[in-house]
């Protein structure tokens, strides 16, 4: 008898319906977005050829709402009719693999610079730009402007057109990246935000912009349509986490239930899982009732041990996807795994 909670075996999520597996392929730049930063064929092959090989939920790379929350050379965007219409191939593609696919959507606030803006000053919780270097181009991160009041609902507006527009082009949902130091962590983490409005200080006031923008997209799209990424902690030089953390986190949970949102991804990019987002999802876990994900490179023993302890719904797999488009595969089979190597991210069609 199959086990009903098995990592590799297809199973029905109350919310997403029938999924090929609970593994979930996570967002990932890869920089290969077409002229005018739309997606591309070679794009479409890549996310279909996971998806024919058994990944039940696929993530896409970050997609900017718009110009000035661009974070990445030559990266998607979902704001003209031309890019929004250019997704339809991607999402059809996966679609007819089996899979169910999200589009990743991003404002990466003062996490950029000019060069991927269309030159505009990017725009920020603070005006204090992040400090070190680029590593996209090798350039300090642009000086931000201080987002006023007014123009906080505007943001707002982007997320909601971009994630009607990505439901248009035949996504089944979309995820929020409100993680990773992008713009609403900006606002969430107390040693960036220097505001004295009710967007800055305290605990309730700093985690009003994530929960007020889910809100507003939970809206425009329904909460079967709308997923969060957060990522209270993570491997950043160094453990980073909002440095207060439960107050922080019980205050955000309870908000994003309370305007609806069911569909959480906790997300610790380059991070020993145990930890940080192990270590997260344990303190989550009886405080969200809902369909959880997370994971970092997990073999599949723990991975099915997270889901046989119900910590998480699905688990998610990076790196290890870009290297073994058959994971899922692999996984099962108990496989040897190809290793991830840096050179694998010049082209989509590896290995």
């Amino acid at each position: 008898m199959t086990n009903p909670n098995s990592l590799c075996e297809s199973w029905s999520s109350p919310i997403l319906g029938h999924l090929t597996s609970r593994i979930v392929m996570t967002a990932m730049t890869r920089s290969f977005a077409g002229p005018g930063h739309v997606a591309t064929e070679s794009m479409a092959r890549y996310y279909a050829r996971r998806a024919r090989e058994g990944v039940g939920l696929v993530l896409t790379e970050s997609t900017a709402v718009d110009a000035i929350g661009d974070g990445f050379p030559d990266a998607p965007r979902m704001c003209t009719p031309e890019q929004i219409a250019s997704w339809r191939p991607v999402t059809e593609a996966v679609h007819s693999e089996g899979g169910r696919i999200f589009c990743q959507l991003l404002h990466a606030g003062r996490i950029t610079h000019q060069d991927f803006t269309d030159g505009q000053q990017p725009v920020s919780a603070t005006e204090r730009p992040a400090s070190g270097i680029c590593r996209r181009n090798g350039k300090p991160y642009a000086v931000p402007r201080r987002l006023t009041l007014g123009e906080i609902p505007g943001i707002y507006a982007l997320h909601c057109d971009a994630a009607i527009g990505a439901l248009s082009a035949g996504f089944d949902g979309v995820e929020l990246h409100l993680a990773h130091g992008y713009l609403a962590d900006q606002f969430l983490d107390a040693r960036v935000n220097d505001r004295n409005d009710r967007y800055g200080g305290s605990v309730a006031n700093r985690a009003r912009f994530a929960i007020e923008l889910t809100e507003r997209v939970i809206g425009a799209c329904g909460p079967e349509r709308v997923m969060v990424r957060i990522s209270p902690s993570r491997w950043m030089d160094g453990l980073y986490e909002w440095p207060d953390l439960p107050e922080l986190l019980d205050h955000l949970l309870h908000g994003l239930q309370s305007v609806g949102l069911v569909m959480l991804d906790i997300s610790c990019a380059r991070a020993e899982y145990a930890e940080t987002s192990g270590r997260v999802v344990r303190y989550v876990r009886p405080r969200w009732p809902h369909f959880l994900i997370a994971g970092a490179s997990l073999s599949a023993a723990d991975a099915q041990q997270e889901l046989d302890e119900g910590l998480l719904d699905m688990v998610t797999y990076g790196r290890l996807l870009i290297a073994n488009p058959d994971l899922v595969l692999r996984l099962r089979e108990g496989l040897p795994l190809t290793p991830y190597d840096a050179s694998m991210l010049a082209s989509l069609d590896v290995p």
